[in-house]
């Protein structure tokens, strides 16, 4: 890697910054103070910024519990960004891998390992996302087995994949739906004739959100989870 690059990763430095610093001679490998960065940086040198040792971490992998009221953006907008929620260095090289709508809280993966967030989102991979859904009346058998089904929604020319469907009261359930539509599931509830009122995502593939996480709380995932879901 370029001393330039290597030296924006690590820091929070713009890349131009980062040649500022160069050009300042701010920057030394191995004790001595380099200003070209289009050095080769290799595992057996010491980079440091200002004296202090710099180390190029590995892929970043975050669990997320969304309260409401937030977006699953990387800017704020009329909501904040969850990305605001993140007390960590380099927050704007991360990413949301599957998104929730502002009102809708739980589990959100935020990563900046992109081939690993394309297998939690892309269509084709079909992993399986778990909502605690509660509706504004109560779900019939004859809803209830067409969302196992597969419904048609409003603007597709093809029904939905089958659902799981658990009935945890009348008027709230488990679904879990391997698709990534838009809206999919309150578009779904809509298509047999009811409401969400509330929406909790709390599975992703095997990864459950951690109970012990506080809406706006997070942690780093193990390596099991991690993977857990990598392709």
């Amino acid at each position: 890697m370029r001393l330039d690059k290597f030296l924006a990763t690590c820091t929070e430095l713009s890349r131009a910054d980062a040649k500022k610093a160069l050009h300042g001679g701010r920057v030394k490998i191995d004790g001595a103070v380099v200003k070209d960065g289009g050095v080769k940086v290799s595992a057996s040198m010491v980079v440091s910024y200002d004296d202090q040792p710099l180390t190029l971490s590995g892929p970043r992998y975050i669990m997320l519990h969304k309260p409401a009221d937030t977006l699953c953006s990387t800017i704020d907008e009329h909501y904040v960004s969850v990305l605001s929620l993140l007390d960590i260095e380099r927050r704007g090289e991360l990413h949301i891998a599957g998104r929730l709508d502002a009102d809708t809280t739980g589990l959100v993966l935020i990563t900046d390992d992109g081939q690993w967030s394309h297998a939690i989102t892309s269509p084709k991979k079909r992993c399986a996302k778990v909502y605690r859904v509660t509706l504004a009346e109560p779900l019939s058998a004859e809803a209830k087995a067409a969302l196992e089904a597969g419904v048609m929604l409003n603007g597709e020319d093809k029904p939905t994949l089958p659902a799981e469907v658990e009935m945890l009261a009348p008027t709230q359930l488990l679904l879990t739906i391997s698709e990534g539509k838009y809206h999919q599931v309150k578009r779904m509830v809509a298509a047999v004739g009811n409401k969400v009122v509330a929406l909790h995502r709390q599975q992703i593939g095997s990864v459950i959100l951690d109970p012990t996480l506080a809406e706006g709380e997070w942690r780093h995932l193990t390596a099991a989870e991690v993977s857990a879901l990598r392709p």
